[in-house]
């Protein structure tokens, strides 16, 4: 009895299972769902497509097909936009600034050193041969006047041209000197005047070797030749190098003295080449050395050198200060700030922009919380602020606060690629 009933119960419970998977299944309601359409239906259903992402992409009609292209270019295609609502900006700290014209300033600022006017160095030698008998000064580093004697040199050469000199002085005069107002001959004139002739051509010589007018004038007074010539110093200013030894010999343009007026120096600095075309003569600058604190020499640039160091790749640029006190030594170290005038710019905070390595990205604020980010071109960047050459105007906004974020945001949603 026990085992019948219980073969009842399992058909029971095998037929209850039965009905119910049957009734589940016509109502579409399993776990495993297929929508199945009937043939009538699959045939009057529009074709549709997977496009990327799997979104159904909807079937061109034929008004659409037909129009398609004049459509497009009736309405074209809109930047896209990135949104963050004004909450999600409050949170990230975003801050927009209008892009404007503004006056542009900028300072470079580089190193210098203090270096010798070269206009300002002379060279002393001689254009006799001969022996130093006599030297006047005689270390590096002395101090000169302009004029002074700064050695004595004996030449044969010399001695022998002013006893030419002498003898043809001798003949002019005597040449010169008439019997008698009446009977001087044409022959005594001419003999004066070729004896006057060869007497400048021997004075001319003379001054050829350096010899001064008042050394020719004592020549002519004393009758006798000057055993030594004195060398003299043609500028004022320092002994940098010197040459000459008592007693040595010297052939002519043989180098004897070094000197160099340092009543104005020259500073000389480097510009980095990406600076170079911000820089022109005449541009003003302010010039400090640490061996002067609180005095500050303002000057101009007089030169930008038109080559360009590989090694460092940058120009030199010159400066002339005035030094009558000496208080700029040579091989001083010196601050050069370049204060440039860049005149009104279009112009956007640095912190607006984007780089994203290929191109330069600003966002600009279309309202309503979105930013459509905008490829721009940027020129000179100075005092925080970066010139727009393209991409925006005047009076628009652009992010120029937590402006990461918002790339961010927008690479994220694929705004940005």
């Amino acid at each position: 009895m026990n085992r019948k009933n219980s073969i009842l119960m399992v058909v029971l419970f095998l037929f209850i299972g039965a009905v119910l998977f049957v009734g589940l299944s016509g109502k579409g309601g399993g776990i495993f769902r297929k929508n199945v359409q009937a043939p009538s239906e699959q045939a009057a259903a529009p074709s549709e497509h997977l496009g990327h992402g799997g979104v159904p992409v909807p079937p061109q009609t034929a008004d659409s097909s037909l129009g398609g292209t004049e459509s497009g270019a009736a309405f074209p295609e809109e930047a896209q936009t990135v949104e963050i609502p004004e909450a999600g900006q409050r949170f990230i700290g975003v801050k927009t600034t209008a892009v404007a014209v503004k006056p542009l300033h900028r300072t470079i600022r580089t190193v210098g050193r203090v270096e010798y006017d070269e206009r300002r160095i002379a060279t002393v030698n001689t254009k006799i041969e001969g022996w130093i008998e006599n030297l006047r000064v005689d270390y590096t580093g002395r101090y000169v006047k302009k004029g002074e004697v700064l050695a004595e040199i004996y030449s044969p050469e010399l001695v022998a041209g002013q006893q030419e000199y002498l003898n043809i002085l001798k003949w002019s005069r005597q040449g010169a000197a008439p019997a008698g107002a009446e009977e001087a001959s044409a022959m005594n004139r001419m003999l004066a005047q070729d004896a006057e002739a060869m007497r400048q051509a021997a004075r001319q010589r003379l001054r050829f070797f350096d010899i001064s007018e008042a050394q020719i004038r004592k020549i002519e007074e004393s009758g006798s030749p000057l055993r030594t010539l004195a060398i003299f110093s043609p500028v004022s200013g320092y002994v940098v190098q010197k040459l000459a030894v008592q007693g040595m010999k010297v052939q002519p343009g043989e180098k004897l003295y070094d000197l160099v007026d340092t009543s104005t120096v020259w500073v000389v600095s480097d510009i980095y080449e990406h600076e170079l075309a911000l820089v022109r003569t005449g541009q003003k600058s302010e010039i400090t050395l640490d061996s002067l604190p609180g005095k500050v020499f303002v000057a101009a640039i007089e030169y930008v050198s038109p080559l360009l160091a590989g090694e460092t790749r940058t120009a030199k640029i010159r400066f002339s200060l005035d030094n009558q006190g000496g208080d700029l030594k040579p091989q001083m170290f010196a601050k050069v700030a370049l204060k440039l005038d860049l005149g009104s710019r279009l112009v956007v905070p640095e912190d607006a922009l984007i780089n994203t390595g290929a191109r330069q990205l600003v966002y600009v604020d279309k309202g309503d919380g979105y930013f459509e980010p905008r490829e721009v071109g940027v020129g000179v960047k100075a005092e925080g602020m970066a010139e727009i050459l393209s991409g925006v105007q005047a009076g628009e906004k652009v992010a120029s606060a937590a402006t990461f974020l918002i790339d961010s945001e927008a690479r994220l949603k694929g705004v940005v690629k």
